[in-house]
C-alpha cells in the first residue's frame, strides 16, 4: 500500500538529506518512520509493507522540492507557520501536485492545527482513504484560551502586541479561526486516530459519522532509557515544560508558589520553552537585545507582576528551549513534574515524565484523566485551582514514599501505553482496515 504522510515539521531524515538543521520536537515520528520503510511485506524479503511518502512545510530556499532518500519520497511545500489562521488556496494546488506524483492509497495527516490539514483533505477529496491523527484540538483551545487571566490583562495590548496584532484577545480569535478550519477538515474525513475519551468525544461532536481508531503514541526515543531517582533530584524542585501562553497555566503555578514557599522556603521552579518574560534566573543563553517595552507581551507583564507580588524573585528560572536530552536531564533532576494547563488532550511532556518514573501533578482537564489514575499514578487537581495545586505539591514534598510509589506506577503504565512495537502494529492494522 502507498501511504502519504502530511507532517507539521521536517523529519530528521528529510532535513539531513537537504543539509538543514532539524528539530526532534516530534521525534516520536522517526521511530515509526524507520519501521515502516524497512518492514518487508509478509515478513520476508522483497516488497515492503508500505511505500511511504512524506510531505511537510519547508524553508523558502527549498521551494517546492521533491527528494528521494532511502526509497522514500519527500515533498516540500511553502506555508507560513507563523500565521496558521490564514488559509492560502494555493496550498491546495501544491498538495494536488504531490498527490498526482505520489498517487497514495491513504493520506495520513498528523494534527489539525495548521491550514495544510484542510488543504490536503480538499485536495485529496477521498474521505474514506483519509486518516487524521488528533494531537491538540483548536476548538477546545479556543474556548479555554483565557484561562482565568484577569479581563484587563486579556484586553490589554503592549507595543509588541499591537505591532504584531498578537494580543491575548487576538490569539484567541486566531484559534477560533483555526477551529473552523479544523472542523471542516474533520467533517470531511472518514477516519481519525486518538488516545483519550476527550478527543473521541470531540471528534464525534464534529463528525458523528467518522470512524475513531484508538491508537497510543510512541514517545521520543531518549525517554525509553533512564529512570527518576529521588536521591538524585534537587529537593523541592518543580519542573514545567512550557509557559509562554495562558493555556499552559504558568500563572496558576506562580499563584501557588507563595503557599509552597511558606512551607518549603528553598522551593525552586524551573520552566522550559520559549520565555515571554526574558532572562529570569540567569540560565537563558540568549538575552533580549531590545528594551523590554518592545518585546514583552501583556501575558509576560502579568507573569512578571505575579513574580513581583509573590516575592518569587530567586525562585523562578526560565530554561529556554531544550532538546530531548536536556529535557530528560531536567526531568531527572527535578522532584516533581507539574502540568497546570487549563486544557490538554494528551500532553507528551506529561507522558515523558511518567515514562521516566517521575511523580507527576496535573490539572484534570481534557484527556489528562485518561493518562493518570489519580492517587495511583500521580495526583490530579481541578484545572485552574492554584490552592489545590499547592496542596498536591505539598503532599509530594512531604511524602517521599508516596512520590516513589506514584512514579513507579506511572512508569509501569506508561511503558505499556507507549510501547513502540505495540503502537507500530496498531498503526499498520489501521492502515489495513482503511484499505479493506
Amino acid at each position: 500500500m502507498r501511504v502519504l504522510w502530511l507532517c507539521n515539521i521536517m523529519l530528521p531524515a528529510f532535513a539531513e538529506r537537504v543539509g538543514l538543521p532539524f528539530s526532534n520536537r516530534e521525534g516520536w515520528l522517526t521511530g515509526c518512520y524507520e519501521r515502516l520503510i524497512r518492514e518487508p511485506l509478509g515478513g520476508g524479503a522483497g516488497a515492503h509493507l508500505v511505500d511511504l511518502g512524506v510531505c511537510c512545510p519547508v524553508p523558502e530556499s527549498l521551494g517546492s522540492c521533491r527528494i528521494e532518500s532511502d526509497k522514500v519520497l519527500f515533498y516540500g511545500f511553502q506555508e507560513n507557520l507563523n500565521t496558521p489562521e490564514v488559509y492560502d488556496r494555493q496550498l491546495e494546488e501544491r498538495l494536488s501536485e504531490i498527490l498526482f506524483d505520489f498517487k497514495p492509497d491513504i493520506v495520513h495527516i498528523f494534527g489539525t492545527e495548521f491550514p495544510h490539514c484542510l488543504a490536503m483533505v480538499r485536495a485529496f477529496h477521498k474521505p474514506e482513504k483519509t486518516l487524521i491523527g488528533i494531537q491538540g484540538l483548536c476548538c477546545s483551545i479556543a474556548e479555554a484560551y483565557r484561562a482565568d487571566v484577569p479581563y484587563p490583562v486579556f484586553r490589554r495590548s503592549t507595543f509588541r502586541d499591537w505591532y504584531r496584532h498578537d494580543s491575548l484577545e487576538d490569539q484567541q480569535h486566531k484559534f477560533r479561526i483555526r477551529a473552523k478550519m479544523e472542523a471542516q477538515a474533520l467533517q470531511h474525513t472518514a477516519h481519525v486516530t486518538g488516545r483519550t475519551e476527550f478527543d473521541r468525544r470531540e471528534t464525534f461532536r464534529l463528525n458523528p459519522d467518522t470512524t475513531y481508531h484508538k491508537m497510543n503514541e510512541t514517545l521520543r526515543p531518549e525517554f525509553y532509557s533512564g529512570q527518576w531517582n529521588p536521591d538524585e533530584a534537587q529537593p523541592h524542585s518543580i519542573f514545567l515544560s512550557q509557559g509562554d501562553y495562558p493555556l499552559k497555566g504558568f500563572h496558576y503555578m506562580l499563584q501557588a508558589m507563595p503557599r509552597i514557599l511558606a512551607k518549603f522556603p528553598d522551593a525552586q521552579l524551573y520552566v522550559a520553552g520559549n520565555s515571554v518574560i526574558g532572562n529570569v534566573g540567569g540560565v537563558l543563553h540568549q538575552r533580549k537585545k531590545a528594551p523590554e517595552p518592545f518585546w514583552i507581551s501583556s501575558y509576560g507583564l502579568y507573569l512578571k507582576r505575579l513574580i513581583r507580588e509573590g516575592h518569587l524573585q530567586g525562585h523562578v528560572t526560565m530554561l529556554g528551549r531544550l532538546d530531548a536530552q536536556a529535557m530528560k536531564q531536567q526531568f531527572l533532576r527535578s522532584q516533581v513534574f507539574v502540568c497546570p494547563s487549563i486544557m490538554e488532550n494528551s500532553p507528551n511532556s506529561l507522558c515523558e515524565a511518567m515514562l521516566l518514573g517521575m511523580p507527576v501533578l496535573a490539572a484534570k482537564v481534557g484527556g489528562v484523566g485518561d493518562l493518570v489514575v489519580d492517587g495511583e499514578e500521580g495526583i490530579l487537581f481541578p484545572g485552574g485551582r492554584a490552592e489545590e495545586l499547592a496542596e498536591g505539591l505539598t503532599a509530594l514534598f512531604y511524602d517521599r514514599e508516596l512520590s516513589v510509589w506514584l512514579g513507579h506506577n506511572a512508569r509501569a503504565r506508561a511503558q505499556i501505553r507507549h510501547n513502540p512495537d505495540t503502537n507500530y502494529r496498531r498503526l499498520v492494522e489501521i492502515y489495513r482496515t482503511i484499505m479493506e
